[in-house]
């Protein structure tokens, strides 16, 4: 599902114009990026719960020529999924 088909199907859910369900789609991506950006959680009850994780700074290798390389620290976006959505992923 990409963002336009999510948008149709909050569309259809809400009784609104699929322009406006795009919006709506695209409003809650935005307000879980600016979260993410200023380092909160993001907790949706029923379906889970984005957090900001730092990766501390490493050395790796450049799989090309086994070149051993300095990989920076870096945030990631995890998510962890509610009870409820492992439950109906595993039925």
């Amino acid at each position: 599902m990409n963002n336009a088909e999510l948008g149709d199907v909050i569309a259809t859910a809400q009784g609104v114009s699929k322009a406006e369900g795009r919006k709506l789609a695209d409003a809650v991506f935005a307000a879980i990026a600016d979260a993410a950006v200023k380092g909160d959680d993001v907790s949706i009850s029923g379906f889970g719960k984005f957090t900001v994780k730092q990766t501390a700074a490493r050395e790796g290798r450049n799989p090309a020529t086994g070149e051993t390389i300095k990989i920076a620290a870096a945030k990631k976006l995890g998510f962890t999924p509610a009870k409820a959505v492992k439950d109906a992923l595993n039925r």
